[in-house]
């Protein structure tokens, strides 16, 4: 058997062009190499229009893209246990969940 290794210290910092924004979109693509993410508001301004305004990209490694599925799906348990079950609206058949 070989000795637990301590847990590495993790020091958090932003950077200086560090931001935080509220999305209602994220688009998903994938390829060999990388998820990207697509993050975006969602603006309705009648019933047959809605414009989405992307505002920031981001890739990730496969690896990653399965790391925060994980932490994602671990809080939203935790939230419902809370909370309450979240709902989301029916779906139409091919639709995509923006």
């Amino acid at each position: 058997m070989h000795p637990q290794q301590p847990a590495p210290k993790i020091q958090l910092s932003t950077t200086a062009d560090y931001r935080e924004n509220y999305a209602n979109s994220v688009q998903v693509r994938v390829s060999l190499w990388d998820f990207f993410l697509l993050f975006g508001t969602i603006n309705q301004t009648a019933p047959d229009s809605v414009s989405i305004q992307n505002y920031q990209g981001v890739f990730l490694s496969p690896q990653q893209a399965k790391a925060l599925s994980n932490v994602l799906l671990q809080n939203v348990q935790q939230y419902e246990s809370a909370f309450g079950e979240i709902k989301l609206e029916p779906q139409a058949a091919g639709s995509v969940i923006q």
